[in-house]
C-alpha cells in the first residue's frame, strides 16, 4: 500500500471563492424556489376551484399535486439552509447530504400524494358522479398546462445548473405535471363533445404517473446517500490531470467521498522515481492536492508508491509480474511493485472488478505465480477495489 502524506497549505484564496460560489448557488436554488412555490399556489387555487365547481376529481387531483409541489418547494429551501450549516464536532464534514435527505422526502411527499389520488380515483370510478366542463374550464387547464411546463423547463434547468438534485427532482416533476393537465383537459373535451364521463379513469391515470414519476426520483438520492460510484468523466478528469503534473509517473486508487453537492473529499496513489528527496515529494504532493482542489474543488490525500527506474533487468521483471497477475480473472490493474532483494520480498496492487469471486483463491494462484518467477521471495499482494473509474 502507498504511504499516506497529508500537505497542509494555505488556500485561502481558492477557499474565498469557492464559498462565493456557493452563497451564489444557495441564492439562486431559493430564488427558483420561490418562483415555483408563488406558481404552485396560484395554479393550485384556480384547479381547485374549477374543478369543485365542475366535479371534476381529475382536476381536483391535479390542484393537489400543484399544492405538494408548493411544499415540495418549502422542503427544498429548509434543506439548502441546513445543508449551509458550517462544520463542527458532531458533523465535521458540514450538513451537504441534508440535500440528498430533502429530495428523499419530496419523492416521498409525490409517492403518498399518488397513493392518495389512486384511491380517491378508484372511488370515483366505483361510484361515478359526471363532472360539468364549459369553456372557461377548458382555458384555465389550457393556461396551467403553458405556465406548469415553462416552469419546469426552468426549474430544471436550474437544478442540473447549480448541481441540486431537489430542483432536478421538481422541475421534472412539474413537466410532468403539464401532461397530467393535458391527460385531464382531453377528458373534458371528450365529455362535452361526446359525453363520455373518463374522470375517475383518468385520475387513475394521473395517480399511476404520479407513483411511477416519485419511485425515478427516490432513486437518484437514495443512491447518493448509499454511496454511488462517481460519475466517470470526473474520475478520469482527476487522474488525467495528477498524470499531467511533473514527477508523476501514474495515479491509482482513486476514491471519492460525497458530502454533499459540490463538496468532495478522496484520495489517490501516484507512482514517482526513488530518487526523489522528502522535500520533493512534499512539494509534489503540494502541488497535486493545490491542483485538484482549485480545478475540481476536491480535498486529496496523496498516496506515494516510488518507482525504479534505474534497473533495466528490474523493469523487465516487472512487466513479467505484471503479465502473470493481469491473466487472472477479474483482475484489471496492476501497479505499486515493490522488490527487495535483500529480504527476498516483493509487494505490488491488484486492482479487481466486482466479478473476481473468491479472493484467497486468487491470491493463492498469484502466488504460486510469483514463486515461479521469483523462487524464494515472499510476496505481498495487495487487492484494490474498482471504486472509480
Amino acid at each position: 500500500m502507498g504511504v499516506h502524506t497529508f500537505t497542509h497549505f494555505p488556500m485561502e484564496q481558492n477557499i474565498r471563492i469557492t464559498q462565493e460560489d456557493k452563497e451564489q448557488r444557495s441564492k439562486q436554488i431559493a430564488r427558483t424556489r420561490i418562483i415555483g412555490i408563488i406558481s404552485d399556489l396560484f395554479l393550485s387555487g384556480f384547479k381547485a376551484t374549477v374543478g369543485l365547481i365542475s366535479g371534476s376529481i381529475a382536476i381536483v387531483l391535479d390542484a393537489v399535486n400543484n399544492l405538494t409541489d408548493a411544499l415540495s418547494s418549502v422542503i427544498t429551501i429548509a434543506g439548502v439552509k441546513l445543508a449551509k450549516r458550517k462544520p463542527n464536532a458532531r458533523h465535521p464534514f458540514g450538513m451537504g447530504r441534508v440535500e440528498y435527505f430533502s429530495a428523499i422526502l419530496i419523492s416521498i411527499l409525490i409517492l403518498v400524494t399518488g397513493v392518495t389520488s389512486l384511491i380517491e380515483s378508484v372511488e370515483k370510478i366505483i361510484t361515478p358522479a359526471s363532472p360539468e366542463y364549459d369553456t372557461a374550464v377548458l382555458i384555465v387547464v389550457s393556461a396551467a398546462i403553458i405556465v406548469k411546463l415553462l416552469l419546469g423547463r426552468f426549474v430544471k434547468a436550474q437544478g442540473i445548473r447549480f448541481n441540486s438534485d431537489a430542483l432536478v427532482a421538481s422541475g421534472t416533476d412539474a413537466m410532468f405535471d403539464s401532461i397530467i393537465s393535458a391527460a385531464t383537459l382531453v377528458g373534458a373535451i371528450v365529455m362535452m363533445v361526446w359525453g363520455i364521463n373518463l374522470d375517475g379513469w383518468l385520475g387513475c391515470g394521473i395517480a399511476v404517473m404520479i407513483i411511477k414519476a416519485g419511485i425515478e426520483m427516490l432513486a437518484s438520492p437514495v443512491s447518493q446517500v448509499i454511496g454511488r460510484r462517481p460519475d466517470s468523466e470526473i474520475t478520469k478528469s482527476i487522474k488525467q490531470t495528477v498524470r499531467e503534473i511533473p514527477g508523476v509517473l501514474g495515479a491509482y486508487d482513486l476514491i471519492l467521498h460525497d458530502y454533499g453537492p459540490d463538496k468532495a473529499l478522496g484520495s489517490v496513489h501516484v507512482e514517482i522515481p526513488d530518487t526523489m528527496s522528502a522535500r520533493e515529494i512534499h512539494l509534489l504532493t503540494s502541488s497535486i492536492q493545490h491542483t485538484i482542489y482549485s480545478k475540481f474543488s476536491v480535498m486529496l490525500t496523496v498516496g506515494i508508491y516510488a518507482v525504479h527506474q534505474a534497473d533495466d533487468d528490474n523493469f523487465q521483471l516487472g512487466q513479467r509480474i505484471r503479465k502473470a497477475m493481469l491473466t487472472h480473472q477479474g483482475a484489471i490493474g496492476f501497479h505499486g511493485l515493490l522488490i527487495n532483494d535483500q529480504d527476498k520480498y516483493l509487494s505490488f496492487d491488484v486492482l479487481l472488478d466486482f466479478s473476481s469471486g473468491d479472493r484467497s483463491s486468487l491470491r493463492e494462484a498469484m502466488e504460486a505465480d510469483i514463486a515461479e518467477i521469483l523462487p524464494g521471495y515472499r510476496a505481498e499482494i495487495n487487492f484494490d477495489t474498482d471504486f472509480s473509474d
